[in-house]
């Protein structure tokens, strides 16, 4: 690790950033611990490590730690997309029932209610969309599929009915895409942003596209390639000691109490359905690896993924019009990975369009998200920074602000 002043950071300021998230988020019991790495101008400039990674047996956080990154899952499967369109295999602007055909005629809902029982399917009155989901649509999550967390419409009850997505659903990929096809649309293509499942779908797509298993593809053609052995679907037996717990508030909100205890884990078997929505286990050191690749225009330590024109294409705003987030949400409140404005969204990530709109500190063009266990990434190619953080909270109300005072920090420590 390089001294910080090299890359014209601050190291009195980035220590202020490990003490700052130790106090206000892990001192009072709002995070059960975190590991942060600041990467800038080709130098890895500062680790940060506070708190705990399994409380009960009190252990402390290491820098090596696996964590459940569940949605920051969403990008590596944006990546694995793209590598197949830069192969001739699909494009974005592609009819999406090209490659599902069961999905050619597919509705969206107008009316009616889901069903109370398992067994039967909900009654609904349904309209032809407005125009036929294309591929861009999945990607910039505007393909009129929802999450069955939403809890705001029939359509999320079905999905809470038939269980979308679960991780053990019988058939994986295959039987996931094929009960898609029976359950109306939330909206048409292109009229909203909405948090969805669209993402699983393209890690179909690139199952389908490359004669290879999801999970096969992404250790073959990423995580091996990349160095990044510890990111998986599930935790190896001998890497049991290194998998955090993960944690949620009390009632009341005010500390913290096991949502997933890392010894008796889901997680310590592997999937039925290979979520590239949210399925992976990874560490920091990895998801850095990640990260360096789409900073440095696609190649990483000689091995090419992408051409940086393609990686370009994460740092634009992709929504219709040029619409930001905000504006095509379906309702107040929706939930999402940024929580503030002058956001857009690229491919698989958010993407900063607006600094007057955002009022944190940043660039036009840095790309991120964040996972549900309050994990979060950013890649700012103007400032040749990439940040990783990582903890494992679920459910908490902090999640937004911790990333927000996270930015703010970082930014802090930059002197040029």
């Amino acid at each position: 690790m390089s001294k910080p002043e090299s890359v014209d950071l601050s190291h009195e300021r980035l220590e202020r950033l490990d003490r700052a998230m130790t106090e206000k988020y892990v001192d009072t019991a709002l995070l059960p611990g975190f590991v942060v790495q600041v990467f800038r101008r080709g130098e890895l400039a500062h680790t940060g490590l506070s708190g705990h990674m399994d409380i009960e047996r009190g252990l402390k956080m290491q820098e090596d730690a696996l964590f459940r990154i569940y949605s920051m899952t969403k990008p590596i499967t944006a990546v694995a997309l793209m590598m197949l369109v830069e192969e001739g295999k699909i494009a974005l602007d592609d009819d999406l029932h090209a490659f599902i055909p069961s999905w050619k005629n597919l509705r969206v809902y107008v009316s009616g209610v889901p069903s109370l029982t398992t067994n039967t399917a909900g009654q609904y009155i349904t309209a032809p969309p407005k125009r036929r989901m294309k591929v861009i649509d999945l990607a910039t999550h505007t393909s009129g599929l929802t999450y069955g967390f939403m809890t705001r419409t029939a359509v999320d009850a079905e999905y809470r009915r038939q269980k979308i997505g679960d991780f053990q659903t019988p058939g994986g990929l295959d039987a996931f895409v094929e009960q898609l096809a029976n359950i109306p649309l939330d909206f048409s293509p292109g009229d909203h942003w909405n948090y969805s499942v669209s993402i699983d779908v393209l890690g179909y797509l690139v199952q389908k596209l490359s004669g290879q298993t999801f999970g096969e593809f992404l250790r073959t053609r990423i995580f091996g390639p990349l160095g990044m052995q510890d990111t998986a679907f599930s935790v190896p037996a001998n890497q049991l000691d290194r998998f955090a717990s993960c944690y949620m508030p009390k009632e009341g909100g005010r500390g913290l109490k096991l949502q997933d205890d890392a010894q008796k884990s889901p997680y310590l078997e592997p999937p039925k359905l290979e979520s590239g929505g949210g399925g992976l286990v990874s560490t920091a050191h990895d998801y850095l690896r990640f990260c360096r690749m789409l900073l440095n225009g696609g190649e990483l330590d000689g091995v090419r993924l992408l051409s940086p024109k393609t990686v370009e294409m994460f740092s634009l705003n992709l929504l219709p019009g040029g619409r930001m987030m905000s504006d095509m949400v379906p309702a107040e409140g929706m939930f999402s990975e940024a929580g503030y404005a002058g956001v857009g969204f690229s491919i698989g990530c958010g993407v900063t369009c607006d600094l007057t709109k955002t009022h944190v500190p940043g660039s036009v063009g840095e790309y991120f998200w964040g996972g549900a266990a309050a994990t979060a990434f950013w890649i700012d190619p103007k400032e040749d920074l990439t940040v990783v953080f990582m903890t494992q909270v679920m459910g908490t109300e902090a999640r937004l602000a911790l990333r927000r005072d996270l930015r703010t920090l970082v930014y802090a420590a930059i002197t040029d």
